[in-house]
């Protein structure tokens, strides 16, 4: 939260609050995209969803958080801070 109250503050000149909205949105939105990918890899019986990475659970592993954050952090920065 710290770096999205600074970030808000220094690189997007917005209000502080703005960043603690982001940064706990994105935080859950990460945490659940990390969860929903090792789900769909329970249910598929694997571990790694590739082999391009080794022991760190494929390609998917590396992005799952970014792909559910990105969007999440679009919307709410639109929403709070009127873009």
């Amino acid at each position: 939260m710290l770096i999205g109250v600074l970030a808000s503050i220094f690189l997007l000149d917005k209000p502080w609050w703005v960043g603690v909205i982001l940064a706990v949105g994105v935080v859950a939105a990460s945490t659940a995209g990390d969860l929903a990918e090792s789900m769909v890899k329970r249910e598929l019986g694997i571990k790694d969803m590739s082999s391009i990475l080794p022991g760190h659970g494929g390609v998917m592993d590396r992005l799952d958080s970014i792909v559910f954050a990105c969007p999440v952090a679009f919307v709410l920065f639109a929403l709070v801070a009127g873009v």
